[in-house]
């Protein structure tokens, strides 16, 4: 199944491979890193120091997410299709984190308004 090989291929991922991406594509769309920066810290807590030590240390997406210092309790309202996934339906929980931080960079990519990001 594809979830099954996507999620085997994130449990490896690092942030940092992915972090220049992210980044790319907010600033590409006319968007800030202290943007991305906000949407990040929303979803897991890290404030810029935690995001640029998790950058540095090149830790992996369970490693990401398993010490952010609070996932945020409204993540699970962060609904919609990124990267060919419902990502309310996801069932594999490492997997449905790293496409709800996907969905929300992508948001702020395509210049929705902050306080929808933030489900707010």
């Amino acid at each position: 199944m594809a979830t099954e090989q996507t999620s085997a291929r994130l449990a490896t991922m690092t942030f940092a491979s992915i972090y220049p991406m992210y980044v790319q594509k907010v600033e590409r769309k006319d968007r800030t890193v202290g943007e991305l920066h906000q949407v990040i810290t929303w979803l897991t807590g890290y404030d810029d120091a935690g995001i640029a030590e998790a950058v540095a240390d090149e830790r992996t997406f369970p490693q990401f997410f398993d010490k952010a210092p609070a996932m945020n309790p409204n993540a699970a309202l962060i609904k919609g299709v990124i990267c060919g996934y419902r990502v309310e339906e996801i069932e594999d929980p490492l997997h449905q984190k790293v496409r709800w931080l996907d969905k929300l960079v992508d948001e702020v990519a395509k210049g929705k308004k902050m306080e929808r990001i933030l489900r707010s």
